[in-house]
């Protein structure tokens, strides 16, 4: 691995395949334990700024198992593609795709977020989700993802979010650090040691990258009207802009 890839907290390419591999087949089972039954709210809000701006073609980063792709083909005319950088995540999003008759359009490929497959400006809008935790530059990452996009585009992401009032942040971290690994604990090994990362993974993202900075950097990377809804009592949030001119 080079040192590129990877900073002091583990970020990195290597470090997220190794973390996602053993998980495909629980994924959206357990994905909805550990956030309380509120990721499938989360992701429909998600997909609510996709669909309102009627796109025809549609990328989807970070796509794990295509949860949000596949919301995303049910719900307007688009072609999809998924791009998730596990090919274990990417083989289960493929086959429960084709289980449900989306494969006419809903497409997948191997891929890094912060080096997209493709040229400027070719989609019409673009969704990814809970992915600048993984990264080591979340701005160069947000400047790559909108590089693909067509000007007038959408760009809408789901993040986990550490909530602000202290009250909520202490029933938030005990759930986190405490209950999630034992929850996480019955789906095997692997998934403990998912529920023992998540917590102090998420703090440490808002630590060094506050909202009002992520806000910031998305209008950096030539995005306008850019806007999010925090949800769950602060423990989601939902991000969303549109591509410059």
């Amino acid at each position: 691995m080079q040192a590129s890839d990877m900073d002091g907290h583990g970020r990195s390419a290597a470090f997220a395949r190794r973390l996602f591999a053993p998980l495909p087949r629980r994924y959206d089972v357990l994905g909805e334990v550990l956030s309380a039954g509120q990721n499938a709210r989360w992701r429909r809000r998600l997909v609510d700024e996709i669909v309102a701006a009627r796109p025809r073609t549609v990328l989807d980063v970070a796509s794990g198992t295509a949860g949000v792709a596949m919301q995303v083909v049910r719900r307007c005319e688009a072609r999809v593609v998924a791009v998730d950088i596990s090919p274990e995540m990417l083989l289960q999003g493929r086959s429960k795709a084709a289980a449900a008759g989306l494969g006419p359009r809903l497409s997948f490929a191997l891929g890094d977020a912060r080096r997209l497959p493709f040229p400027d400006a070719v989609f019409d809008a673009l969704s990814f989700t809970y992915l600048l935790r993984y990264v080591p530059d979340p701005q160069a990452t947000l400047t790559e993802l909108a590089r693909v996009v067509r000007p007038g585009g959408k760009v809408a992401s789901l993040e986990f979010h550490v909530p602000r009032s202290s009250l909520l942040r202490t029933g938030w971290r005990l759930y986190t650090h405490g209950v999630m690994p034992l929850i996480a604990a019955a789906g095997g090994g692997a998934w403990y040691r998912v529920g023992r990362f998540l917590g102090p993974s998420i703090e440490e993202h808002y630590r060094r990258f506050p909202l009002e900075a992520q806000l910031d950097a998305w209008r950096r990377a030539g995005l306008h009207d850019v806007g999010c809804r925090v949800m769950s009592l602060g423990a989601g949030v939902v991000m969303w802009g549109t591509r410059d001119a």
